[in-house]
């Protein structure tokens, strides 16, 4: 920059404007950076979504992935009544109660009574 301001001899007015034009310009910067960012971000969003896409579709029969169906929880905390349905690893719960003597079994929620199937 070429030009240098005396800001010690400025008027509060021109000073006041002075500070007024630059926040403008500041806002202004700032949002077109935003959507830069935005707009580069969408795009890596997207790269990522395609890997995981490209992944899937390179499965040997070339179908997607079949969903499994829910799987009911066969383990609960009775103080916390939180629930484990036995499968990775096991939670700290269930851990620290057997590290105490409790046996796994004590957990088991029990079945009730089962649903007909329809045929």
């Amino acid at each position: 920059m070429s030009k240098k301001i005396e800001l010690e001899s400025m008027s509060l007015d021109e000073l006041w404007s002075l500070h007024e034009r630059i926040c403008a310009i500041l806002s202004s910067r700032i949002t077109a950076e935003k959507y830069e960012l935005e707009k580069r971000l969408a795009i890596l969003s997207r790269g990522i979504d395609g890997i995981h896409e490209t992944r899937a579709s390179n499965t040997t029969s070339g179908k997607p992935r079949r969903k499994y169906p829910r799987v009911l929880p066969k383990y609960r905390d009775p103080q916390t009544f939180e629930t484990w349905s036995g499968r990775g690893k096991r939670p700290r719960w269930l851990v620290a109660a057997m590290k105490s003597g409790h046996k796994i079994e004590e957990f088991r929620i029990s079945e009730g009574p089962k649903r007909r199937q329809s045929a």
